[in-house]
């Protein structure tokens, strides 16, 4: 496989990255949705659902759980080697949680708070979805961690969960709950005569997307088990086809 290729206006975006490149915290900074440039002359590859997923982990001092999401249709848009654009929807209402027993009280009751209004609100929210708004080569050093309210279940840094061997960093208008934000993050990106493969793992605080429930900026008032933290590990593994 061959590395993503730059085009000219990357690579001078990168240029810049290296002296100044973003920087993320216990989560990726979310900022105001920005513009999707035209990609008139791309050629537009279809996701493989079956080989694409999104991965969650998300933490309360007590304990975590994890899981998947599925990808349900998307696109990546290339040109001339380039990955110049893209987007993916992913279904929330088959959310899956991997670490409890399917079918278990346990599991049924999970499943229906994170459909609920505290959380996905899947009601009136049933999907979610990321469109790409940019891509720069990733420069070593970019990414950082805070501190957090230390637990017997802290959430994984950014750098601890992290993609090995980045190659860029991403960007993209990320929509859940009917909120879209712009985030940045490092990704491993191929592309072959096969198609197109990007893997990803970042931190979101969830409070960007209007999931609030069991807010953690509270926790002075509460007991150490009765909040979730607002840090949750996302995972993006994404493949079109030729």
């Amino acid at each position: 496989m061959k590395l993503l290729k730059l085009s000219g206006l990357f690579l001078s975006a990168a240029l810049i990255v290296a002296s100044c490149g973003p920087k993320t915290d216990s989560a990726v900074e979310a900022t105001d949705a920005k513009e999707v440039s035209a990609t008139d002359n791309a050629t537009e590859l279809a996701i493989d659902t079956e080989a694409s997923q999104v991965t969650w982990v998300g933490y309360k001092p007590s304990g975590q759980h994890n899981g998947t999401i599925p990808v349900v249709s998307g696109n990546i848009k290339v040109n001339e080697g380039t990955v110049v654009g893209g987007q993916f929807t992913f279904d929330l209402t088959n959310l899956q949680i991997l670490d409890l027993e399917a079918g278990s009280e346990m599991h049924g009751k999970l499943f229906g708070h994170l459909q609920s209004a505290d959380f996905f609100d899947t009601a009136n929210f049933p999907e979610a979805s990321f469109e790409v708004t940019g891509a720069e080569a990733y420069t070593s050093g970019v990414v950082t961690d805070a501190e957090q309210f230390e637990s017997d279940n802290t959430p994984k840094s950014n750098s601890e969960i992290m993609v090995a061997n980045p190659t860029h960093l991403i960007s993209g208008n990320l929509t859940m709950r009917g909120v879209t934000k712009n985030i940045t993050f490092p990704a491993r990106v191929e592309v072959s005569e096969a198609g197109v493969s990007a893997e990803a793992r970042f931190n979101i605080n969830r409070i960007d997307w209007g999931v609030s429930y069991g807010d953690e900026a509270t926790v002075a008032d509460k007991a150490k088990d009765a909040f979730v933290y607002n840090t949750v590990n996302v995972g993006f593994s994404v493949k079109a086809n030729q």
